[in-house]
């Protein structure tokens, strides 16, 4: 089970290179390393597998009810993509450890929040291409989102690196959106979300009718991350983030996303005429559009972002083309692509860090200055070109064959080689300005700083990927060949086509377009001028960008103009609008129905208890609308309807519910008494006879409706699950206590995600209350001043001798909950009670001086164990939080029960507790810290 391991560690990785931050960047870039390499270690003895032929599969079982696992899948594809991930991330982290170095020319703020990104990243990225489900998958899919978007926003002082960010999260994550709507779709058509079963149904998933439209939606979502026209104006944008992560993100990972979709899925989805449409037409859009941008760019990160774009659009054409050799090609020029597209964006930024700027107008002639560095781009550069005896070369002639061989049966088949020798020509033209303009064409102009070699190891990672260009570039068949055709029977899904990977093939039709495109751009570049002169004047009318930012600034405009049509600032207004929206949308639905208001159920006799107490209900919310003012006493009719509700369940049957229901309106009282110390007794009149009347209509209106609503389910047949859960709550989940078998066994999931969101609202009124000053009051209404005794003797001493008997309930309680009425949250009030009530009568200070009011820890630890009580299910090959329980007999005590289910109950216990003590507490420390105070006298009527 190593795969999920390796998708696992940079994760891992992450968390603790943030905290080895504290102790200085250079250990946080070791950690980041570190954590990579032991991805490596962890994948290593699965390497050989791809090898033979065959793949391995490895699963969690994780909600099978729905067919989703935590399914991992290792073949040839993965391979490729897995090593590409893991060996340019060591570069890179190796690359941004002394490009980034606080005490080098380039200091930045905040190492290990990058190198935590870059982790975040490369984790997301694993988990992409080692993925076997596709609902997995695309949750790798937007956590490279999300990490991209922490990742070029790093600098997020820098305008230009916010909205890069934002503008690149809202094309992949609209993207992320279609893609899910075609996956659901695709799993669908193939009776599963698992690729092993997908990649063998291609034949019924492309005669099914709804084919084309899952093909356009998971298309959206490949061309939306791999930059495809026209959707490809984000990755430039992008450039605002440090050039590592250029490097990283733009080069071999993020941008190759899309391809490796388009190639994982090639199977299934190509072979139709929809397919070779719109494949081939956005790849041979973006081939062109990148190529013509990337000329006429003056920075070097901008001329490298729109030569990648180029190339992603060359291999989209090529699995366009749909035929298995072109496939081999579009693997090829991944591999190819990935190594001289990072150690060309390592190079700009040598130079980016050595000059202080990467404008090609002012950087000229650094051959004499870093003639190291020059030869290793120029070396990089002449790959992209597709220069012979260079890698870059061997793949771009397979390219060109492809496209020639097959168009050359239809009858203007000369006009899609024609287009692509163009492309050829402007790649020579802007990778010869490359080296022209950079190296030599001149004297340096203005620079801020004197450019020299930088250190060493920031030249290594360069170095390894210029020498796999030149090696792959001269000795093909030794190097290469091999791995390629691994990679290519997992991308077809069969054995490849005989292919020969040579520097010379003899003279033929790729050989004359490879010379057209060298020769055609030697000229197009010693010819520029007129060319540079006409794209500044289409400069404005080809920028989709501009295009985009007007889109989004519409919308915004949009989206204001409704805000303030609705919103004046009014909350009453607001909630009048709310309430009339429902409303009409249930009379809507009701009416619609054309079904009468009563259903054909009988309906049970009125008791008298429930009868008074639905009066007496009814009397106190009534009461609470007309007392509302008096703060106070509005606050003890409240807590009236809430015993009420307390009552109805014991009614019904239901002490679990009561005793939740009682310790709530504990903990509320508590905190409403804390929070109106700080508030005047009364709430001023604010609302004249015309508003009452119409608040009333509006709430006869909504109450009405939602009785209406309440009547016409309760007055018709219904099936309810509380009979499954009767029926397997003691051979399920091990408790005859439904209730809480329920909320730890059966929807442990809701649980698990409400004591997440109880920790985080605890955590968030803690940030809020944190260093807040609020003077309290220190008169009443008729100016009384408020008693000194604050912490009456008698009241001090009754609750701390009730503390220890206050916990032993509590304890009680949590031990019999999965039996008997009780459970974690409920003891978990009651705790909290007991021990905010040793504030209250004690004082802050007497309380402090025997516990912390730190609480953090606590409910840390709450979710760390009920999280670990999950986990450890999945380790043992059982779904997510699958609870086991047994019986064992112990001396004198007799037979007792052990469940798995009592750690995570455990978990929700300490939760509640942390959070609510929390919140409680610093609202006392604020009480407390307010008194005495300025006197604070309500505002007169």
């Amino acid at each position: 089970m190593n795969l999920p391991l390796v998708v696992l560690t940079p994760f891992i990785g992450a968390i603790l290179t943030a905290w080895v931050a504290r102790f200085g960047a250079t250990r946080a870039a070791w950690t980041a390393g570190g954590s990579a390499l032991l991805a490596v270690v962890l994948l290593a003895p699965s390497l050989p597998v791809p090898f033979g032929g065959e793949t391995i599969l490895q699963r969690w079982t994780w909600i099978p009810q729905v067919g989703v696992d935590l399914a991992f899948r290792f073949d040839g594809l993965g391979l490729l993509f897995a090593t590409m991930i893991l060996g340019i991330g060591l570069l890179i982290i190796l690359y941004a450890r002394y490009y980034l170095s606080e005490d080098g020319e380039q200091p930045q703020t905040g190492l290990g929040r990058f190198y935590a990104y870059l982790l975040l990243f490369m984790g997301s990225m694993l988990g992409v291409v080692l993925s076997e489900n596709l609902i997995l998958l695309l949750i790798f899919w937007e956590m490279t989102s999300l990490s991209s978007f922490l990742l070029i926003g790093y600098s997020y002082e820098s305008k230009e690196a916010r909205k890069g960010a934002r503008m690149a999260l809202t094309v992949t994550g609209l993207g992320g959106l279609a893609l899910l709507g075609g996956f659901l779709l695709l799993g669908e058509m193939a009776g599963s979300y698992e690729l092993s079963v997908i990649l063998t149904q291609g034949d019924a998933i492309r005669a099914d009718p709804l084919y084309t439209p899952m093909l356009v939606l998971i298309l959206i979502g490949a061309f939306t991350k791999s930059a495809q026209f026209p959707f490809h104006f984000w990755l430039p944008r992008a450039m605002a983030a440090p050039t590592p992560v250029s490097a990283y993100l733009h080069s071999a990972t993020l941008v190759k996303a899309g391809i490796f979709l388009l190639a994982r899925l090639f199977p299934v989805l190509s072979g139709t005429p929809e397919w070779s449409w719109l494949v081939i037409g956005a790849g041979l859009s973006t081939l062109l559009v990148g190529a013509w941008f990337a000329l006429f760019k003056h920075d070097l990160k901008g001329l490298l972002a729109y030569s990648t774009i180029s190339h992603l659009g060359l291999i989209t054409l090529l699995f366009g083309l749909g035929t298995p050799l072109a496939a081999v090609a579009g693997i090829f020029h991944i591999m190819n692509h990935a190594t001289f597209k990072a150690s060309l964006f390592m190079a700009a930024g040598i130079i980016d860090h050595e000059c202080g700027t990467r404008d090609m107008r002012r950087i000229n002639g650094l051959w004499k200055f870093m003639p190291y560095t020059a030869t290793l781009a120029m070396v990089a550069a002449a790959s992209m070109a597709g220069v012979p005896l260079f890698n870059g070369f061997l793949s771009k002639e397979m390219f060109f064959s492809e496209t020639a061989d097959f168009f050359m049966h239809f009858a203007w088949g000369w006009v899609l080689p024609a287009l692509v020798v163009v492309a050829g020509v402007l790649a020579v033209a802007y990778s010869l300005r490359f080296i022209h303009d950079v190296f030599f064409n001149g004297e340096p102009i203005d620079l801020p700083r004197t450019p020299h070699e930088p250190p060493f190891w920031m030249k290594a990672p360069v170095e390894v990927l210029v020498g796999i260009c030149v090696l792959v570039g001269m000795f093909p068949a030794m190097t290469i060949a091999w791995p390629l055709r691994v990679a290519a029977a997992s991308v077809l899904q069969a054995p490849p086509p005989s292919f020969d990977i040579a520097i010379w093939h003899g003279f033929g039709l790729p050989v004359i377009m490879s010379l057209i495109a060298i020769v055609g751009g030697i000229l197009v570049y010693a010819a520029r001028g007129p060319l540079f002169r006409l794209a500044d004047r289409l400069a404005g009318t080809l920028d989709a960008g501009a295009v985009y930012d007007r889109i989004i600034g519409w919308l915004i405009g949009f989206a204001g103009a409704v805000t303030n049509g609705l919103d004046r600032g009014s909350l009453q207004r607001l909630a009048v609008i709310f309430v009339l929206s429902v409303v009409g949308i249930g009379v809507a639905g009701f009416l619609g129905s054309g079904s009468p208001l009563t259903g054909p159920r009988a309906l049970l006799p009125i008791d008298p208890v429930s009868l008074f107490v639905a009066l007496a209900l009814m009397t106190v919310a009534l009461a609470t609308v007309l007392l509302h003012r008096r703060r106070l006493t509005a606050l003890v009719v409240i807590g009236a309807a809430g015993l009420l509700v307390a009552l109805i369940f014991v009614k019904f049957s239901a002490p679990d519910l009561a005793l939740t229901q009682l310790s709530v309106e504990v903990v509320t009282i508590v905190l409403l008494l804390l929070a109106l110390y700080f508030l005047p007794q009364r709430s001023p009149d604010e609302s004249g006879w015309p508003r009452r009347i119409r608040d009333l209509g509006l709430a006869l209106l909504a109450g009405g409706g939602a009785g209406a609503l309440t009547w016409a389910m309760l007055t018709r047949p219904h099936v309810s699950i509380s009979d499954f859960f009767l029926a397997n709550s003691v051979s399920g989940g091990g408790g005859s206590n439904v209730v809480n078998v329920i909320l730890v066994d059966f929807r442990g999931y809701d649980t698990l995600g409400e004591i997440s969101v109880l920790a985080l609202a605890g955590l968030g009124i803690y940030a809020m209350l944190k260093d807040l000053q609020l003077p309290g009051l220190q008169r009443d209404s008729r100016g009384r001043p408020w008693s000194w005794d604050a912490h009456p003797s008698i009241m001090a001493a009754l609750t701390r001798l009730l503390l220890p008997l206050a916990l032993l309930v509590s304890v009680f309680i949590f031990l019999r909950g999965h039996n008997q009425p009780g459970g974690g949250f409920i003891a978990g009030l009651i705790t909290a009670v007991a021990i905010i009530m040793q504030y209250l009568t004690n004082g802050v200070t007497w309380t402090h001086q025997r516990m912390s009011d730190n609480m953090h820890p606590l409910i840390g630890a709450g979710l760390l164990i009920a999280t670990l009580t999950g986990l450890a299910s999945l380790a043992l090959g059982y779904p997510f939080l699958t609870s086991a329980f047994s019986h064992i007999h112990w001396p004198i005590v007799g037979d007792f029960e052990l469940a798995s289910a009592m750690a995570f109950d455990l978990g929700v216990f300490l939760v509640v507790v942390g959070a609510t003590l929390l919140i409680l507490i610093h609202l006392g420390l604020m009480h407390d810290a307010s008194h005495p105070g300025p006197t604070l006298r309500e505002e007169p009527r």
